[in-house]
């Protein structure tokens, strides 16, 4: 069943401008799968969907290309882009996004593959994310500036 819904979330973004997770399950709904939010969005973070700028302007999710180099571009653009703040707090850092662009970043993240990231939760414009101890959200918070750095000065 998971294989088929993914399936299904694939091609409905492919041929329609989705920008919202309650988008995806209406459709989903209409095909006769029920979705809850939890279950999408955890299918979003695993076929690893971005959201990105369509020709209106306006925010849509997309598939992301599945070479490593391209992937390491695309992330960090989206990175970049979306984010326009970073702080921390102990073990927990704060990325403050643009306006719906907290899911993208935070699948960037996940997709870093970091060991010490205990998990993240994303909303509309804010990220959490949990690291093991201080020290280690220390290393990440240095990390993520870094790729900030590649385009702008200090965040």
């Amino acid at each position: 069943m998971k294989i088929k819904r993914q399936s299904k979330i694939i091609e409905i973004i492919k041929e329609n401008n989705i920008e919202t997770q309650e988008e995806i399950a209406a459709i989903l709904k209409k095909a006769g799968y029920n979705a809850t939010q939890a279950t999408i969005s955890r299918d979003i973070r695993e076929l690893k969907l971005t959201k990105i700028i369509s020709e209106d302007g306006r925010q849509r999710y997309s598939v992301m290309v599945s070479e490593d180099n391209e992937n390491t571009k695309k992330f960090n653009r989206i990175f970049k882009d979306g984010v326009i703040s970073l702080d921390y707090a102990q073990n927990i850092i704060v990325i403050k996004t643009l306006n719906g662009m907290a899911m993208a970043v935070a699948a960037v993240l996940d997709n870093m593959n970091n060991g010490e990231v205990i998990g993240s939760i994303a909303g509309d414009d804010t990220i959490f994310c949990v690291v093991k101890n201080e020290e280690k959200a220390l290393k990440i918070l240095d990390k993520l500036k870094n790729i900030l750095k590649l385009d702008r000065k200090e965040v």
